[in-house]
């Protein structure tokens, strides 16, 4: 049971506390709700470009790590479709220089014309190794523009075409910052061996007098049900054929996420799954397979996907993966099976909890769902499943009109 406290500053930042004595280092973990669906259409990878503006200094501290190296901190940040997170740890003795930092860019980023066209290339360049020009990059690329038709999840964090980062002026990247990192827009965490009265005196300190923004009302696009199979067959120089399979499902506050995301387990998570059993073990006509969910906030997908060993063609391959799904389809999970990948998933959170910055994360992702009490439901949501939802969960995703499939050929 993870254990927290709640206050919020009169500018709507919204503060958790979770104190644990036994370590002398601190988690300050600040996530903003903003994630790149909440980009312009024609101006996509804002969020993402701001990951790495947020460390090119602000009005009072020209080197962000700089500063944070004397305290004997370290910090880093993501982004993902549905939030950008930063973090920090430090010793607890040292959390104020956290505070500092972190608020003094919150209200006063440097918008140095100069640091905008370093971290532009840096986008950019990224943007072409990791996607453009290495085998399979450009898979989410792809793979969520088939996928998705009108919801902004159908583009990748990085961007949906570099061109708009390449564009990207001054008055955008203002406009985005002023609209979405705000105090009122974000979630602070403090965990590790501090007190509450100190965290709401360093809160108050360097967050209080920052002005609310206005109120951000998420207004997107609902993406419609699927009711025809898609498929898009890539040529490319890859080293093994692949297969990329995609569901549509439930978002993460949806009471059925549970038993979808177990379903993928039983599925292809692990070598003991029923896919990778089947087809790269037995049967030998995958190198590697899997199934997962993506976790997304709105309706998200399950992906199976595998790369196809060399002398198995596409058509095998695919027509092996329909087979093996088959049996889940027409007949309930064994008990025991279920328990299996229970225990896995209970495993994963009890590892993920060991670490103070990862309860901080965790902490703040559930704030940001409007439910930090679920950090703590989580164990008994996955036991709670039981065959017959699993099974109404496959009859419910893996329909053959709901699925996308994407294919990496190489001949």
């Amino acid at each position: 049971m993870l254990q927290y406290r709640h206050f919020e500053l009169a500018n709507g930042l919204q503060v958790y506390l979770h104190e644990d004595s036994t370590t002398p280092i601190a988690a300050f973990n600040l996530l903003y709700n903003v994630g790149s669906k909440d980009e312009d259409p024609h101006k996509t990878g804002f969020a993402h470009l701001f990951e790495h503006l947020m460390f090119g200094g602000s009005k009072h501290i020209a080197s962000y790590d700089g500063a944070l190296q004397k305290v004997g901190g370290e910090n880093n940040a993501f982004t993902t479709p549905d939030l950008t997170n930063y973090y920090i740890t430090l010793p607890a003795a040292n959390l104020e220089a956290a505070f500092w930092l972190e608020s003094d860019r919150m209200l006063s980023l440097s918008f140095d014309p100069e640091v905008l066209e370093v971290q532009r290339k840096v986008v950019i360049e990224e943007f072409k190794q990791r996607y453009l020009n290495q085998p399979y990059g450009d898979i989410w690329l792809k793979m969520r523009n088939l996928a998705y038709q009108v919801h902004p999840y159908q583009w990748a964090t990085i961007g949906k075409d570099i061109s708009h980062i390449e564009k990207a002026t001054m008055e955008d990247v203002k406009s985005f910052f002023y609209k979405f990192y705000t105090p009122n827009n974000a979630f602070l965490v403090v965990a590790g061996n501090v007190s509450l009265e100190r965290v709401r005196y360093l809160a108050e300190k360097w967050f209080g007098d920052i002005p609310a923004g206005a109120p951000y009302k998420r207004e997107l696009p609902k993406e419609p049900a699927q009711l025809q199979a898609r498929r898009e067959i890539v040529k490319a120089e890859v080293p093994l054929k692949a297969i990329y399979k995609t569901y549509h499902m439930e978002g993460r506050n949806a009471e059925t996420y549970y038993a979808t995301d177990l379903l993928s387990d039983v599925l292809g998570r692990g070598k003991a799954s029923r896919l990778y059993a089947q087809l790269v073990k037995e049967l030998k006509i995958f190198n590697d397979i899997s199934a997962f969910v993506l976790g997304s906030v709105e309706p998200g997908l399950m992906v199976i996907g595998g790369k196809i060993n060399q002398e198995t063609s596409i058509e095998e391959a695919e027509e092996a993966i329909e087979k093996a799904i088959a049996p889940i389809l027409e007949a309930r999970v064994p008990q025991d099976e279920l328990t299996k990948v229970k225990n896995q998933a209970e495993s994963s959170l009890l590892m993920g909890s060991v670490e103070i910055l990862n309860r901080a994360m965790d902490l703040a992702y559930f704030a940001m769902l409007g439910k930090p009490e679920a950090i703590n439901q989580q164990s008994e949501m996955i036991q709670a499943v039981e065959p017959q939802q699993i099974f109404d969960a496959a009859q419910r995703v893996l329909r053959a009109e709901n699925c996308s499939t994407l294919i990496y050929d190489n001949e």
